[in-house]
């Protein structure tokens, strides 16, 4: 055949191939969630997330060094409280002594120069298992907004780097950037998750917070999965009301999403390869249907290739290790 062009060439051997990579990873794009639970010496294994824990602040110690030797220096907080310590207003949430704060300055004592990222949303505090506060059946905004907006001062005195509101109530992006500003608290950032759909993927991690909804679903605030153009309004309004990144959530039945995002802001562009996507690649792998390394690693490209510029991931130390062996 008498060809002109044989793209083969640029693929010929490895080094040829990591030479014309388009695209780069790397561990400081990783973030790592954790979940915490109240006690000491506590970590209890969640059932749906193998190798994922929760653990008390003690425990969490030794994570974050763990991690932090792999070089992944970025984590997101997440507590799983007993149903004793909730209720319809979630107060817990404001609690300066309540689980959160405290393992906020437990890690910044021992770790000063980690990012903390905070998930500010009432459902793991609330008694319906909502992200917002409910009456008569409805989720209330403007009520949940205030709410919010007290939790962020809390965890921003504890030490936290970054709030991350996750809960899709309309204008709390303005009015935690207000309570901030007005509390001192102008270095502090928003991660917002700024595009979070109803998604069937977050099945394992509601098993992790036990923050299941009570009754219902979160479909009229979490945004319907048939929509992209709805995603580029949601990411217009927190631009506007002051976020540094947006998020889009899940990660990978939304990396169309993810590109479209990348494209119309210039913030930082954050995915959350979630619990239920964790999950199958480790059910796969368990079943013999997937190498689970490999699967874990085409994964994070693909998220990375999308466009988003940090990926929060249940995967980060394994990803860690790897990309560690590729040096």
């Amino acid at each position: 055949m008498k060809l002109t062009q044989r793209p083969r060439r640029n693929r010929k051997t490895e080094a040829i191939r990591n030479m014309v990579a388009e695209t780069d990873l790397r561990v400081d794009q990783l973030v790592l969630p954790l979940f915490l639970v109240e006690g000491k010496n506590e970590k209890q294994a969640i059932q749906s997330m193998p190798g994922i824990f929760r653990m008390s602040p003690d425990m969490i110690l030794g994570e974050v060094e763990k991690a932090v030797g792999l070089g992944v220096k970025t984590f997101d907080l997440f507590p799983a409280l007993p149903e004793s310590k909730k209720d319809t207003y979630g107060k817990e949430s404001l609690n300066p002594n309540g689980l959160v704060p405290t393992t906020l300055k437990m890690i910044r004592d021992k770790f000063p120069d980690v990012t903390l990222i905070t998930d500010v949303a009432l459902d793991p505090y609330s008694s319906d298992g909502h992200d917002g506060i409910v009456k008569n059946g409805k989720i209330l905004n403007d009520e949940t907004v205030e709410v919010l907006a007290q939790m962020s001062l809390v965890h921003a005195l504890a030490g936290a780097d970054i709030i991350s509101p996750s809960d899709m109530m309309d204008g709390r992006v303005g009015a935690i950037r207000e309570a901030l500003d007005e509390d001192g608290f102008t270095d502090v950032g928003i991660l917002s998750y700024s595009v979070k759909y109803a998604s069937i993927f977050y099945g394992p991690f509601r098993e992790a917070l036990d923050s299941a909804p009570k009754f219902g679903d979160k479909k009229t605030y979490q945004m319907d999965f048939r929509n992209t153009r709805e995603a580029l309004r949601e990411i217009e309004q927190d631009e506007f009301e002051g976020a540094d990144m947006v998020m889009v959530k899940p990660a990978l039945s939304y990396l169309d999403v993810i590109a479209k995002v990348k494209a119309h802001t210039t913030l930082p562009v954050a995915a959350y390869n979630v619990s239920g996507e964790y999950g199958l690649i480790k059910a796969g792998a368990k079943a013999g249907i997937i190498d689970e390394t490999r699967a874990m690693v085409e994964t994070l490209y693909s998220i990375r290739r999308a466009g988003a510029d940090i990926i929060f991931t249940y995967f980060a130390l394994p990803m860690a290790e790897w990309l560690r062996q590729q040096k």
